[in-house]
Formats: structure tokens, sequence, C-alpha cells
């Protein structure tokens, strides 16, 4: 990979983490499930999916399945579009003050129309679980970067089970309240994360597109 790609993702992913992890419940490390409820040893199986849709006409889609069984979850996710070779942080956002969906341009709040991070905050909330491959899920991941998928074909395929999670993040993924959250845009399409798009507003020394939300999708039963 590209040195200069690789300090900005991993940069970015240690700004992201740590501007977007106070905020979420204690000992949180979210999941989701999809569709329907089950009964399974005792304990009730819910089931959400979410169809992941492009922010900041990233041109990434996919889908999230994702299931609740007690405070574990087992979590599916396929996404295409990304950049290449490239490492994408990917969450699962869950906040009781947030409003618990994906951003639009309304939240873009100072009109260049592209959608930064921290402007996405009040629509998804904050990083309820780490869609890492290997330990750690929780929010303190946020910054795992070595840890994350990456992309070296334009696409990301992620399942890892039996992620715990806390009490209030399981509840508001049965509710239909949890986010699931791709970052990594290259705005300009030229194949690395570069200033085309200004200043990550996490960190001026970085570039937004390092940062920048490009998938979102609201889990739901």
């Amino acid at each position: 990979m590209n040195s200069r790609r690789l300090f900005a993702a991993t940069a970015a992913a240690a700004m992201l983490g740590s501007a977007l992890i106070g905020a979420a419940p204690a000992n949180a490390s979210a999941g989701a499930d999809t569709g329907a409820s089950a009964s399974y040893n005792g304990a009730k199986t819910v089931h959400t999916h979410a169809k992941l849709r492009q922010l900041n006409k990233s041109g990434v889609s996919g889908k999230a399945h994702v299931t609740v069984k007690g405070n574990k979850l087992n979590v599916t996710m396929d996404a295409s579009g990304l950049l290449r070779k490239a490492p994408h942080a990917v969450h699962i956002h869950y906040g009781e003050q947030a409003r618990n969906e994906c951003p639009t341009l309304r939240d873009d709040t100072n009109k260049d129309r592209r959608l930064t991070t921290l402007e996405g905050v009040p629509a998804y909330g904050p990083v309820a679980v780490s869609l890492t491959t290997k330990g750690d899920t929780s929010p303190a991941s946020a910054l795992a970067i070595d840890r994350f998928k990456t992309a070296p074909k334009g696409k990301i395929h992620y399942h890892r089970h039996d992620i715990r999670t806390d009490k209030s993040v399981a509840q508001g993924i049965r509710d239909g309240d949890a986010v699931v959250v791709v970052h990594g845009v290259d705005h300009n399409h030229n194949g690395v994360y570069d200033f085309s798009a200004g200043k990550s507003d996490l960190d001026p020394k970085l570039p937004a597109e390092a940062t920048n939300p490009a998938a979102c999708g609201v889990l739901r039963r």
C-alpha cells in the first residue's frame, strides 16, 4: 500500500476513535440482526438488516445483517465501490441523544456539499461497536486500523460472530436505532486519500477523504 495512504488512514482512524468514543454507552460494542425473531436456548434472537447507501457521492453500496441474542451479536456485511487497497473503518453507531439515522446534506453545516465525520454524529451517534477482524470490538478499537478490513478489489466481505455488547446498545439495535457506517471516501477518484476535499475536521493535518463517511444504513427488523 502507498505509505502516504496508509499513514493518512491510520492517523485518521485514531482521530476518529478519539472524537467519537466519548459519548458511547459504557462497555458498548454493539450489533444487530435481520428480520424475524426466534427463541434459542431460552434467549430471543432478533434479526436486523441494513441497506448501505452511499454518502458523499462515494459510489459505495452494500448490505449488513446483524443478529442479536442477549448481548451477543453476529455480524455479516458486504460493501463495494470502496477505495481499493485501503483500510476502511466500519462501525455500528448508536446514541440515545442521536437521531439514529443516516445524515443528509441538511447536516452539512459548512455548506460545502460534503459530509464530514463530525457533521454526521448528530444523525448516527457515536461508535458503539468497532467491526474489527479480531480482538476487541468496543469503541476503544475505533482506531485499530490494522484490524479493519481493506478493500483489495474495492470490495469488503465481513463476518464475525459472538461480539459482546452493552445491554443498552443491544436494545437500541433491537429497536431499530443503530446505524452501520463505512468511512473513507476518494472524492476525486485518483486512487489515494489526498487534500482535494480539504482538511479533516478531526485533524487539519489529515485529508478529509480519509475520515469522511462513505456509506450508511439503519439496521431494521
